[in-house]
């Protein structure tokens, strides 16, 4: 098994977490960990992965200065091959592909990227699979809103998503609902 690592990064939001492996020129990311009220990335990066050393290299470099730049507002795409997918169910690696593809300033629902999937009565495994998306931001699940608009979870709370919504040119009322023409798929 080759290396496990993690990189901290500054946030808006408060500190994020980066855990991959690998070697420079094959470095996979395992887990995005956002900020969180009851515990520290850093308390979270140390209970989930005890032996990881912080570190980086070119490749990682790279994708925490998309990833800053990101959190300023910037349109960033991030490239698949860089996450370990094979570390997720083949279910849950088909809605992260799904989601992936949402554009930004767009949203989409759960209902939809189930039908999308081609399983219409599948909306809460969709959230499930979601809701355990081990590469936030980079995978966008802040994208998915529920059926009748409202924000819906996000592992780094909701006023984290709004914000996130609102950086890409979406408006979401007082109430917690975004405002869209149309659903993506």
């Amino acid at each position: 098994m080759a290396g496990l690592f993690f990189v901290l990064i500054p946030s808006d939001w408060g500190t994020l977490g980066l855990v991959w492996q690998g070697q420079a020129g094959t470095a996979r990311v395992r887990w995005v960990l956002l900020p969180k009220e009851e515990e520290t990335v850093e308390m979270a990066l140390r209970r989930a992965y005890p032996g990881a050393q912080e570190g980086s290299c070119p490749r990682i470099a790279r994708l925490v200065e998309d990833l800053t730049r990101f959190l300023q507002g910037e349109d960033i795409v991030f490239p698949l091959d860089l996450l370990a997918l094979d570390r997720c169910s083949p279910f849950q690696q088909r809605v992260l592909r799904a989601d992936h593809g949402i554009p930004r300033g767009r949203v989409s629902t759960y209902g939809r990227l189930a039908r999308y999937l081609g399983s219409p009565g599948a909306a809460r495994a969709v959230g499930g699979a979601l809701a355990g998306n081990p590469f936030p931001l980079l995978i966008p699940c802040h994208r998915v809103a529920r059926a009748d608009g409202d924000l819906g979870g996000f592992g780094g709370g909701r006023e984290m998503k709004r914000a996130l919504l609102q950086m890409e040119g979406l408006q979401v009322t007082a109430t917690g609902r975004v405002v869209v023409n149309s659903f993506y798929y």
